[in-house]
């Protein structure tokens, strides 16, 4: 018998509290200013630009400078990967680079010596050719001197090519250089924006594929709150609208924000839209955008995922009511 009013009493206070809360909520909803005509607000959860930070070749993790919550600067140096292998192979095509600079220079010196045998032989060519109508030597020997001409002449073209050869390799040489240089600078991963470190996806010594992911950067001056209206009120939001933002936690502080965004679309619409009644059902997408500049002045507050509600002015000539009228309108 103890045992069941012991469970009983146990019952009752469960009751009692769930009871209470509901009071306090319905309270709480009671006690909430009734907006007047020419404004709209709904609920929403803080949302952010969220830029990920990602490798763009595959590779060994060296270092992860920063940890979760930090905040980063443009180019900052957030990650480093193992980059010997690549060093290792920039050694190598430097040193095909000098190799195949060496065989221009001996190009080079082959096209002078080529050079020099045309000249030679044309020389010799042109006193074979006095000699012959002299009658002093056979048409043999003018023959032999004409394709020695010849002969010099495709030697030199030969050697014209061999270094245009060495020019077209010397370019690719220094192509791949320049390929495994860029390799070892994205292997050092730095911020793109100012922001704070969201996530740490990996650690040190971890392999990574192309594209893995190592870090989730916020940007703390780009946080927004989307909300969804129905057609009535969505119809009637403008782009830039202004409006207020309070959020759960932070009753007291009144941020400031405008309309960034109206979906053309309904969002969760059925198909077919046959009737009145449906069409008063379709709910549109509305992005919310804080102010900068407060969010500059109260970096505290650069959240996500924090709910509250947005309310919107619809009418822009409507006085803001006195509880979302920012400090510097107030009376």
């Amino acid at each position: 018998m103890a045992g069941s009013r012991v469970k009983r009493s146990k019952i009752i206070l469960i009751v009692v509290a769930v009871a209470t809360i509901a009071v306090a909520y319905v309270l709480t909803l009671l006690r909430q200013p009734e907006l007047p005509e020419g404004f709209v607000s709904g609920n929403g959860r803080t949302e952010a630009v969220e830029v990920d930070i990602t490798t763009k070749y595959g590779g060994r993790i060296e270092q992860v400078l920063v940890k979760e919550g930090d905040k980063v600067e443009t180019s900052q140096i957030l990650v480093r990967f193992d980059t010997r292998e690549l060093a290792a192979q920039l050694r190598k095509a430097e040193a095909e680079v000098r190799r195949i600079k060496h065989e221009k220079h001996s190009a080079t010196a082959v096209i002078a010596q080529r050079r020099s045998e045309l000249s030679l032989a044309r020389k010799e060519l042109e006193r074979s050719k006095g000699l012959y109508e002299n009658d002093s030597i056979a048409l043999e020997h003018l023959q032999r001197n004409e394709t020695a001409v010849e002969t010099a002449k495709a030697t030199l073209a030969a050697a014209r090519a061999q270094l245009s050869n060495a020019d077209a390799a010397i370019e690719a040489a220094i192509a791949d250089t320049e390929l495994i240089a860029t390799q070892i600078d994205d292997s050092v991963l730095r911020s793109p924006i100012n922001g704070r470190v969201l996530y740490r996806l990996a650690e040190p010594g971890e392999v990574l594929p192309a594209g893995g992911k190592v870090l989730t950067v916020l940007d703390p001056t780009d946080i927004y709150m989307t909300i969804f209206l129905p057609t009535q009120e969505a119809a009637r939001v403008a782009i830039g609208s202004d409006s207020r933002i309070v959020l759960d936690g932070l009753a007291d502080t009144l941020i400031l924000a405008s309309v960034s965004f109206v979906a053309p679309r309904a969002q969760f619409t059925p198909k077919e839209v046959e009737t009145r009644s449906e069409r008063e059902k379709l709910m549109f997408r509305i992005k919310v955008q804080l102010d900068s500049g407060f969010l500059n002045k109260h970096a505290a507050l650069a959240k996500t995922g924090i709910p509250g509600i947005a309310y919107i002015r619809l009418d822009p000539t409507a006085s803001w009511p006195e509880n979302l009228q920012a400090e510097e309108n107030k009376p």
